[in-house]
């Protein structure tokens, strides 16, 4: 698979503070982030956090050391249980510890008619869209700085026939239609924080959703990246599902998030079940054989979406076993011990996709220099300095 576009090849040329060059040295640079985004639920910094439970400081540990972007829960009906009294600090804190650890952070979903706030339901249509766009604009300015990229609006192609019970968001997206809501709902998120990632996400990668992104799209709405959820409970997608969705969704000329992936390293759910939530076990066991595939499927997928130009970010839903629907998803077990899974995206990311190279300047200070794009440092005689690395330009260094 072709990878080069996840590289740089260019000249660089090294200067002192005095604007002498740095001649004939020995320069090493070392990777210390991707410009891609290897990502992962990062629920479980919360309790870490907030609390300080030691069991998740070796789980969060254990997290950082692989992953570079982090989803952080903003679901309305958990964020805001009671009108007027957001968790605001709650997410805060948890969004500012990981900011220092140098991830990126998504805040996931601005909207959404499941776990939304039932307190919504005493008022009206109008009133109820009127909230909504103000939550947007608390949450979108409020977290700006720290929290710039955002899940605006989440699984629309059903939302307005959605009828496993009634909810406010469904309401007015069955009267507003689709497209109406979500050019308002992007529009309020994009006017708070014009440089804003700003993604609509959705499960169903059928044409319905291609259609719904085409008619956003002619409506003008200043949609980022298309999000797409890969929930895998019921086994593989395989390589071949995977190259037909990208190419789908490669029409529109957009980055593409994989923002919601899950491959499980136990039993299949069986095929019959139609939503994922109402398979309901009391045990869902990892399994050595399972532990195996499991590994062996998230290699293929990883490797065929990093081969694509315009994949940015592939995020895995569960990072410890037992987390959503009690099923054995995650990187690590239930008692944090490392699957086969985590050992292998680990050595993907850290030794076969990173750079770390040592070159020799010329009399002019200058090398030439391939890697993958992402964050250095720079180290010359004793001098350390950092730079982004990040295409195939000229650049000049001060060290």
């Amino acid at each position: 698979m072709d990878i080069s576009h996840r590289q740089f090849n260019k000249n660089i040329r090294l200067k002192d503070k005095a604007g002498n060059p740095v001649a004939d040295q020995e320069i090493r640079l070392v990777q210390t982030n991707h410009s891609f985004l290897f990502g992962c639920g990062a629920f479980d910094f919360i309790p870490y956090v907030m609390k300080g439970e030691e069991e998740y400081k070796d789980l969060t540990d254990k997290w950082l050391d692989v992953f570079n972007f982090g989803t952080l829960p903003f679901y309305w009906g958990n964020f805001e249980p009671k009108e007027g009294e957001p968790q605001t600090d709650v997410l805060m804190k948890t969004a500012g510890f990981l900011k220092e650890k140098n991830v990126t952070i998504k805040g996931h979903p601005l909207c959404w008619h499941t776990v939304c706030a039932d307190w919504l339901m005493k008022y009206d249509n109008g009133t109820i869209l009127k909230k909504q766009l103000e939550r947007i604009d608390r949450e979108v300015t409020g977290f700006k700085g720290v929290i710039d990229m955002w899940d605006v609006i989440n699984e629309v192609v059903i939302m307005p026939i959605f009828d496993k019970y009634d909810n406010a968001i469904t309401r007015i997206c069955k009267e507003k239609g689709r497209v109406a809501l979500i050019k308002e709902v992007f529009e309020k998120a994009h006017e708070c924080n014009p440089e804003a990632t700003l993604l609509l996400n959705d499960f169903n990668t059928s044409i319905n959703y291609e259609i719904l992104i085409d008619g956003c799209l002619n409506a003008g709405v200043p949609i980022s990246a298309i999000g797409i959820q890969s929930h895998q409970h019921q086994g593989y997608w395989g390589k071949e599902k995977l190259e037909e969705v990208l190419e789908r969704f490669s029409f529109f000329g957009l980055p593409i998030h994989f923002t919601e992936n899950t491959l499980i390293s136990g039993d299949i759910m069986p095929a019959h079940i139609v939503d994922l939530n109402d398979w309901q076990v009391d045990e869902w066991p990892s399994t050595p054989e399972g532990e195996e595939r499991q590994a062996k499927e998230i290699e293929e997928m990883y490797r065929t979406l990093f081969s694509h130009p315009l994949v940015e970010a592939i995020t895995t839903w569960d990072f410890r076993d037992g987390a959503w629907l009690n099923a054995p998803s995650g990187f690590v077990r239930k008692d944090n011990s490392l699957k086969p899974s985590y050992l292998m995206l680990r050595d993907l990311i850290k030794k076969e996709w990173h750079t770390d190279i040592t070159v020799k300047t010329d009399s002019e200070g200058r090398i030439r220099v391939q890697g993958f794009k992402g964050e250095y440092s720079i180290t010359a005689n004793g001098q350390k300095t950092f730079a982004d690395l990040t295409d195939n330009e000229d650049q000049t260094i001060v060290i």
